[in-house]
């Protein structure tokens, strides 16, 4: 049997400010060839170059990643404000039509970070723009130096910041062998409301959503706010997600010979 397929969504980037590309961290592309056991190929978050149906005849699984740009708050009624750019609308159109037709057909569909969130408003879900401005919120966003610059130590970046609690015997809770986890936070929207079909599977102590399942999906159809594409050979939470993800790829692979 062939390595299963999974589309990995790329992200708009401007390089030396003059050259439109589409861009996909390598640690999405090591993750599931990696620990999933998969071929990643990046499909282009562009939706006048994107056959959604055309891709989902050809792959045999998603991985929605985490990207720089928010979800465009008119996508869930909200007005748009300077302070929250950037914002990537090709992508938004690509991410929410592909998470719906994702769950219908039953393809494997993995989302991480603003791959959550994106899976949230297809489903009819709410964002907020800056968690950490919500009394009682901590600041999610990664670590940063005294003058703002990001940390040059992905150690720093990636290490674990709080924990999770997990619905007893849910997906989440029942995939990981656990019901507290602890994961790293690299984010500034978050769920504010959960969509139609999004089940809450996992909150940080500060009360903010960090696992969905969309109830009914056929096949797996989770999110998880942390990188989970961050070191899953050693990370044995996110290597199980990750192998999880391969496991529905070839199930999802046979059911379809």
């Amino acid at each position: 049997m062939r390595k299963p397929v999974v589309g990995v969504i790329g992200n708009a980037h401007r390089v030396e400010n003059r050259f439109q590309v589409q861009m996909v961290g390598e640690r999405n592309l090591r993750a599931v060839a990696e620990v999933s056991g998969g071929l990643p190929v990046m499909f282009a978050g562009s939706p006048d170059i994107t056959d959604i149906a055309a891709l989902l005849d050809t792959v045999d699984g998603v991985i929605l990643t985490g990207a720089r740009a928010n979800v465009h708050p008119t996508r869930f009624n909200v007005d748009p404000c300077e302070k929250h750019e950037p914002y990537d609308i090709h992508r938004d159109e690509v991410a929410l039509a592909l998470s719906v037709a994702c769950v219908a057909r039953g393809i494997p569909l993995f989302g991480i970070c603003r791959g959550l969130q994106e899976m949230n408003v297809a489903f009819g879900g709410s964002l907020h723009p800056e968690i950490r401005e919500i009394p009682g919120r901590m600041n999610h966003r990664m670590p940063r130096l005294e003058n703002g610059d990001i940390h040059p130590d992905p150690t720093v970046v990636f290490a674990d910041r709080h924990d999770v609690d997990l619905t007893p015997g849910g997906a989440f809770a029942t995939l990981l062998g656990c019901e507290k986890i602890r994961v790293n936070s690299l984010h500034g929207q978050g769920i504010l409301d959960p969509g139609k079909r999004v089940l809450v599977e996992g909150v940080a102590e500060d009360g903010t959503i960090e696992a969905i399942r969309i109830a009914e999906a056929p096949t797996f159809a989770l999110g998880v706010q942390w990188h989970a594409e961050y070191d899953p050979q050693h990370n044995p939470i996110n290597r199980k997600l990750f192998e999880a993800f391969g496991e529905a790829l070839v199930a999802r692979q046979k059911a379809a010979a």
